[in-house]
């Protein structure tokens, strides 16, 4: 199997990587992506919450984006992630949070509605 790109594709979906870690199987393909459509929804919600564990839902979020190839996703967690860690003020990054994962999010349901 080949490496991974050093720098990942622009679009919210690496599909050359999704396919690599699913094995080319299409139906896992569709499977990995609809749950991880879900939990990116529980996530966010649950990130709303001022006492939540924001710190780990932020990184939960960034391992299963990386795993799936929503790399722009896996990058503004990563942003917030290190804004928490920080103490700073967590407002702008969670909006750019928000707005990768919307757009992978429409991605993924354009990629399954072709399935």
């Amino acid at each position: 199997m080949p490496s991974p790109p050093l720098a990942p594709d622009d679009d919210p979906i690496d599909i050359e990587h999704l396919q690599r870690m699913t094995l080319g199987d299409a139906g896992l393909e569709r499977e990995v992506l609809a749950m991880f459509a879900s939990q990116a929804i529980s996530l966010m919600r649950e990130l709303a919450a001022p006492s939540s564990d924001r710190r780990a839902l932020v990184h939960t979020l960034k391992g299963s984006a990386r795993a799936i190839g929503a790399f722009r996703v896996a990058e503004a967690a990563q942003f917030l992630e290190a804004v928490l860690q920080q103490g700073d003020d967590p407002s702008e990054a969670l909006d750019e949070l928000t707005d990768a994962v919307a757009g992978a999010r429409t991605a993924i349901d354009e990629i399954l509605r072709r399935s």
